[in-house]
């Protein structure tokens, strides 16, 4: 296969560094966007001995931060000619902790998993539309199963600013919404980016098993919890395998705007109005994502609310004064 110019986000842990390896092992050339150098640094050096691959280079993105976005995609797109893939991998999911704003005033989860990857894209899209099969791919969640409730909806008034109720924030339910938004995104890219031969699709990742380093990171309760889960959990490499063959297989390359599950194979929306087992087949299975997610004036609303937010920063790709 031809060597490929490929970003991945959170690229120095988990899913995201078993995928950078990958990629590199392959013959690639990577571009780790990672926002903490002195901990990401390590891990290059371990994937360009490990793969026998210099072409591994480091650069620092915080996906939370509009200002590092702008700056990353100028270093990047002085740096090289065109992007081949892009890979949305980097998330915020901090269990337990209390509600949190971004530099950019915004709710930290959306930040980081929604808004952020907005402005990337759109910031890499003229990158992106100089290769000759470029492919974008969002690290989505089947977290969202939630959604299979007909009440739920993802609540757009409490992402900017204080959240008005700070005490019944809850980081589970804004991840839970979050991805939800994500693959409304992925969707409507999609259809933004089919004129320019982009392909966009979603990955739905079933959990993968936490690090020490990771599971360190949560309080005691949630600790145990998670311990348990990774009892069940595939391995990063697994997803990170997957990452590879939607983005690089012959058997994906006519595909945009799709969600892929862990086989990986399409999925279909849900059936609204089904049955009592034909319910539970849904929320217990892997072929269906909830049909809400291609709820067109929903997308239209957070597509448009991602545009407001960043208009400013993707007028150009040159760092702020």
């Amino acid at each position: 296969m031809k060597s490929q110019i490929v970003v991945i986000t959170g690229a120095n842990s988990g899913i995201g560094k078993a995928a950078a390896f990958q990629f590199a092992r392959e013959g690639n050339t990577v571009i780790m966007a990672c926002r903490d150098i002195p901990k990401s640094q390590p891990v290059k050096d371990e994937i360009i001995r490990r793969t026998g691959n210099s072409r591994v280079e480091l650069m620092e993105l915080n996906v939370s931060s509009f200002g590092s976005i702008r700056s990353f995609c100028s270093a990047f797109t002085a740096r090289y000619p065109h992007l081949d893939i892009l890979i949305n991998n980097a998330g915020y999911f901090n269990h337990g902790a209390p509600y949190t704003l971004s530099e950019d005033q915004l709710e930290i989860t959306f930040a980081t998993n929604v808004f952020g990857p907005f402005l990337l894209t759109q910031l890499l899209r003229d990158h992106l539309n100089k290769s000759e099969d470029p492919v974008i791919l969002n690290a989505g969640s089947n977290i969202i199963k939630h959604f299979f409730d007909p009440s739920l909806k993802i609540n757009f008034d409490i992402l900017q600013g204080n959240h008005p109720e700070p005490e019944n924030y809850k980081v589970y339910h804004s991840y839970r919404d979050s991805k939800m938004a994500l693959l409304m995104l992925t969707f409507k890219m999609a259809d933004e980016f089919r004129k320019d031969g982009i392909r966009v699709n979603s990955l739905q990742i079933n959990g993968a098993t936490m690090s020490k380093e990771t599971l360190n990171k949560l309080t005691p309760g949630y600790r145990l919890i998670a311990r348990i889960q990774n009892l069940f959990f595939r391995s990063p490499a697994y997803t990170a395998n997957l990452y590879y063959q939607i983005c690089t297989s012959e058997s994906f390359k006519h595909l945009t705007g799709k969600q892929f599950n862990h086989k990986p194979e399409v999925m279909q929306p849900s059936v609204e109005g089904a049955g009592l087992m034909e319910s539970w087949k849904q929320v217990a299975g892997a072929s269906k994502y909830p049909v809400y997610a291609d709820h067109k004036e929903t997308q239209e609303q957070l597509w448009q609310l991602c545009r407001d937010l960043t208009q400013h920063f993707f007028q150009s790709a040159e760092p702020a004064e």
